[in-house]
């Protein structure tokens, strides 16, 4: 006797039955175990050919499908299941949904603030610093990142939300045990241990081959509010995701950049086409901001990021003695960095982040973290275009 795990897996494993098939089967059915018992004429009646409806019926793989599911603990892996409550809400809602996700790490029941950042594995300094950042202050910002564990963009944009010590999500091309490309192992195991997690729906064991990623990123713009693309060429993966997450209807966004460069031709051309131009992670969040109303900032980041509503999530109420205790601030009672930060605005109205970034001398992350604080606080006001001045 099968268990439930094993006729999840089932369902894909039968020739002929893709995602979209497998969802409609589900909504009729209610259940795998339930699909499989029933017969041909059910199953053709269900709108299955009946060459398909055949095969469900003759299908007697299970026990390669338990020993799959036996590997799972070994490998530090789960399974979720399409109704499974911590089965990514974003994702449930595309027409193509993965009936079962293979998943190492956590992923939390109803959180929907996801944003994907993807580009060019070839990508340049500045596109691998801008990935970086972008995925810094999103993860600053409460939102958990999401891409694909490629080198370039891909790293960087991992890399950058574990900075800010935030939660990321790599959407694999490959199984679940096979970490691609191999130097990616450390940035994976750190994925995992930062609260966050590896997620294919490919069975165990299955190589990175280029037929598998078209079908990830599906799942990669799906999990997500918005794609940011921050460097593409002509013919990007990249695109593929651009394109798959406007059918799925999520933002899309691009990082604009030089024409003489072949990197930027891709992400370029979704700007002429009417994605939202990306300067700064403000234009991510005032585009997404309709979908962020009534949404409760993620509690499953580090303390230094976690639990401190940002932008258009809830503020506490301004204290105003704090409010009024500013023009005579004194540092003395701040701590060395916070001192840092504070010297940086003698003389000086408006300060942008990187300014603040290069004269305090200060981590990124650093600063990053301290003006949330400060802002929390009233001591710090944000204006548009990342300025900051003393309140």
């Amino acid at each position: 006797m099968a268990t439930q795990d094993a006729y999840w897996l089932a369902l894909r494993r039968v020739r002929g039955i893709g995602p979209r098939i497998a969802r409609l089967l589900l909504e009729k059915f209610e259940s795998p175990e339930k699909i499989f018992a029933a017969d041909e004429r059910e199953l053709v009646a269900a709108g299955l050919p009946r060459p398909v409806a055949r095969r469900i019926r003759e299908f007697n793989d299970f026990e390669a499908l338990e020993r799959e599911l036996c590997e799972l603990p070994r490998i530090g892996a789960r399974l979720i299941r399409w109704s499974d409550a911590d089965y990514p809400v974003n994702l449930r809602e595309i027409a193509d949904p993965p009936p079962a996700l293979f998943v190492q790490g956590e992923l939390v029941a109803g959180e929907k603030k996801f944003v994907a950042v993807v580009g060019a594995r070839a990508a340049s300094e500045a596109g691998r610093r801008m990935a970086r950042r972008l995925g810094l202050e999103l993860a600053a910002k409460g939102f958990i990142v999401v891409s694909g564990l490629a080198r370039g963009i891909d790293s960087e944009a991992h890399q950058g939300a574990l900075d800010a010590g935030g939660r990321t999500i790599a959407v694999l091309g490959c199984g679940i045990d096979v970490v691609y490309p191999a130097e990616n192992r450390s940035l994976a195991e750190a994925i995992v241990s930062g609260g966050g997690a590896l997620i294919s729906e490919l069975p165990v064991g299955t190589p990175p081959i280029a037929e598998n990623f078209p079908s990830r990123n599906r799942i990669l713009s799906g999990l997500s509010l918005g794609v940011v693309v921050v460097e593409a060429a002509e013919r990007s993966g990249s695109l593929i995701t651009a394109r798959t997450a406007l059918e799925q209807n999520r933002q899309v966004f691009a990082v604009p950049g030089s024409p003489m460069s072949g990197r930027s031709r891709g992400s370029n051309r979704l700007l002429k086409d009417g994605a939202r131009l990306v300067e700064c992670v403000e234009d991510v969040i005032e585009e997404l901001a309709p979908q962020l109303v009534g949404l409760e900032p993620s509690t499953h980041q580090s303390d230094s990021v976690g639990n401190k509503p940002r932008n258009n999530l809830v503020f506490p109420k301004r204290d105003p003695a704090q409010t009024a205790r500013v023009a005579t601030l004194s540092i003395d009672d701040e701590s060395k960095d916070v001192k840092k930060l504070l010297n940086c605005f003698k003389n000086v109205e408006k300060l942008h982040v990187d300014s603040i970034i290069e004269l305090s001398g200060l981590k990124a992350q650093t600063v990053l973290t301290l003006l949330m604080d400060l802002e929390l606080r009233g001591l710090i006001t944000q204006h548009p275009g990342k300025l900051f001045s003393l309140s």
